[in-house]
């Protein structure tokens, strides 16, 4: 979701800044076109640094449990936080006075839901994709492939959260 989501803000224009865990994640975002790539511990400082203290537009959080906080802190005034996910396994709370006193915004991208509703919204959506893909700024980074057989093993690494890309499981 994380490099989805980075190709995709770089494809609108945005400067980017990935958070990371690992030094073999850093070369990872940086290769998808990360501007900036900072390690998840201490990455609070690092945005205010790169922001010259302003603060982060926008935040994509596909991470939840305890980063939430400072997810909302690294936020410029007038900022959103966009909730895409919980890989951490934790969903947070999020302490609404945080909200006032920086006149910052929560909002949960719950993608599916939203299209279902909307007739022709997916479709619409899909088509700018194919674009973007045609154009080569979003293209989707394929990892590991194993063979369906071994989707346990698949599923163990996206849990451990070693996956770089997308899992591609074969039929035969």
């Amino acid at each position: 979701m994380g490099s989805a989501c980075l190709q995709v803000a770089k494809a609108y224009g945005a400067r980017t800044v990935a958070v990371v865990s690992t030094e073999e994640k850093a070369d990872f975002a940086r290769s998808l076109g990360a501007h900036h790539v900072v390690r998840v511990d201490g990455f609070l400082p690092a945005v205010r640094e790169l922001t010259d203290g302003a603060g982060a537009d926008v935040v994509v959080d596909v991470v939840g449990g305890d980063l939430m906080t400072d997810s909302l802190r690294c936020l410029a005034p007038l900022g959103r936080l966009l909730v895409v996910g919980f890989t951490a396994g934790r969903i947070p709370e999020v302490r609404v006075n945080r909200l006032l006193l920086a006149n910052i915004d929560v909002r949960g991208v719950g993608w599916g839901a939203y299209a279902m509703a909307r007739p022709g919204y997916m479709r619409a959506q899909w088509e700018h994709v194919l674009e973007m893909v045609a154009a080569g700024v979003v293209d989707p980074p394929a990892g590991a492939t194993c063979p369906v057989e071994e989707v346990a093993r698949a599923l163990a690494d996206l849990e451990a959260r070693t996956v770089l890309g997308k899992t591609v499981l074969t039929l035969r």
